[in-house]
């Protein structure tokens, strides 16, 4: 099973700005679930944003500054802007084969990627 990959992370202070991007070899992304999720240190899994055909779900907590959508060449991007030291944690891509998203919840996702790390200094 091919896993998702995920690169654009980096170190940048509070206010600033990072893209995400996520590629996928092999699956058409405009017709599954994708979602970025992120982990900080001593928490749990996060799920942040997710798309299908039918919607886009943000989390309340990045609600307005982050934004999840699909680009050319089959990739997924996670816009982030005005980010905040809280923002800081290792950053996911997922995939859930099914078509269809169900809530935030990380339990429907088949696929992983590595992860992308994100660091907001004050």
């Amino acid at each position: 099973q091919v896993q998702p990959v995920e690169s654009g992370g980096g170190s940048v202070q509070a206010g600033g700005s990072l893209r995400l991007s996520c590629t996928h070899s092999g699956y058409l992304y405009s017709r599954l679930c994708l979602g970025w999720f992120r982990q900080a240190p001593g928490k749990e899994r996060e799920g942040i944003a997710n798309r299908d055909t039918s919607a886009t779900r943000v989390a309340d907590s990045v609600q307005g500054r982050f934004t999840i959508s699909i680009g050319n060449a089959n990739t997924l991007y996670l816009q982030m802007n005005n980010l905040k030291p809280e923002d800081t944690a290792m950053y996911y891509c997922a995939a859930n084969y099914g078509g269809r998203c169900s809530g935030l919840s990380a339990g429907q996702f088949g696929s992983w990627g590595q992860g992308t790390q994100v660091t907001v200094s004050p």
